[in-house]
Parts: structure tokens; C-alpha cells; sequence
């Protein structure tokens, strides 16, 4: 089953790679109110068990994918 690990981070981190990304379209006249960059890992755990394969992901989530300092994520199943 494939599980999608969207990974943001946290709304009071500064987030210079969404500045950078917001300036720029900017200057191109593109006009906006906010731009955060984050990560999307897909994941394809062995489980065909949905509640499972979600309890897999969001082990690997917690130990190893995020920094739970400065980011959140969320979890969907991809079908």
C-alpha cells in the first residue's frame, strides 16, 4: 500500500526557501499571499491492511522522516 508523508514546516519557523520561492514570483507580477516549501515522500509499506500500512508510515514518520522540532506532517493513503 502506498502512504504519502507530506512534511511542512512548523507555521512559526521562518521558511527562507518560501521567501525566496514568493520573491521571485513576485517580480515575475505574480501575486500571492504566502508560499512554504516542505517535502512529499511516498511510501510503499508491505501491508495491504490500511490502518496498518498508516501505523508503519507514521513509525518511519516519527523516527526518521521529519524533525519534529521544526516540522509537522500529515499522512495519506495513496491509491
Amino acid at each position: 500500500m502506498k502512504i504519502g508523508v507530506k512534511i511542512m514546516l512548523k507555521p512559526e519557523v521562518l521558511d527562507i526557501q518560501g521567501r525566496a520561492v514568493a520573491e521571485n514570483l513576485e517580480r515575475q507580477g505574480r501575486h500571492l499571499d504566502q508560499c512554504r516549501v516542505g517535502k512529499f515522500i511516498e511510501l510503499e509499506v508491505p501491508s495491504k491492511d490500511r490502518n496498518e500500512a498508516l501505523k508503519q508510515a507514521r513509525e518511519m514518520a516519527d523516527y526518521v522522516l521529519h524533525n519534529p522540532l521544526i516540522e509537522n506532517y500529515t499522512l495519506e493513503v495513496i491509491e
